[in-house]
């Protein structure tokens, strides 16, 4: 039963249902299974699925948006119970991430940050145009390993350069990995600004990240 149960919450991350993930974990609960068990066994294992089904072109970003959209809301179902339970989800890896300043283009850098979560990062999320100073801060106050940089705009990439800058000069840089993206950066972009890599989609984000922490992200 127990088997079948986290079967039908993956099969619905797969096949793109987030009312029937929410549906399919509420039952599990119900069952008795632990939080953590349908995090790790249900709800994972079909986002690593919709993930290499999007890198090899058999899904795209629509099936990408929802699968994560189903994986959110079963997360902030079973929030409360790990809480009540003193338990926490194994974390990968903490990350600070947000648009930077100037640039308030949204989905992109939200869907990295949900598949982060899906994959077991602690993932602080600040938004859209964000002032280099935020940046600075929520590293430090988190210990955040890595750095999530989103410009949607050539005239907000250098923004992500002045961050870097920043980094530097607060005496942070040694200890956070900087991940760029969006739509006009490149991986020579991120090599002149000195960043520690680039990923042009939510799944290379994933990856990055884990090779950055030497983690199975």
């Amino acid at each position: 039963m127990t088997t079948d149960l986290l079967g039908q919450i993956t099969g619905a991350i797969v096949g793109g249902d987030p009312a029937g993930t929410v549906a399919a974990t509420k039952k599990a609960l119900d069952a008795g299974l632990e939080p953590l068990a349908i995090i790790d066994r249900g709800l994972v294992p079909g986002m690593k699925i919709v993930g290499e089904k999007f890198s090899s072109g058999e899904y795209f970003l629509p099936n990408l948006i929802v699968s994560a959209a189903g994986m959110k809301q079963a997360m902030q179902l079973l929030e409360p119970e790990l809480r009540a339970r003193h338990q926490a989800v194994k974390t990968a890896g903490t990350v600070v991430i947000g648009t930077v300043r100037g640039d308030i283009h949204e989905i992109g850098k939200s869907l990295v940050a949900t598949m982060l979560s899906a994959n077991g990062f602690e993932v602080h999320d600040l938004g859209v145009d964000v002032p280099i100073e935020k940046f600075i801060v929520k590293v430090r106050d988190t210990n955040a390993g890595i750095l999530g940089l989103s410009a949607l705009l050539t005239t907000t990439m250098t923004v992500q350069k002045k961050v870097i800058e920043a980094l530097a000069a607060e005496g942070l840089r040694g200890r956070v990995k900087v991940m760029v993206g969006g739509a006009p950066v490149t991986e020579r972009w991120a090599r002149e600004i000195g960043a520690d890599g680039y990923a042009e989609d939510a799944v290379g984000a994933v990856e990055l990240a884990g090779r950055l922490v030497g983690a199975t992200a």
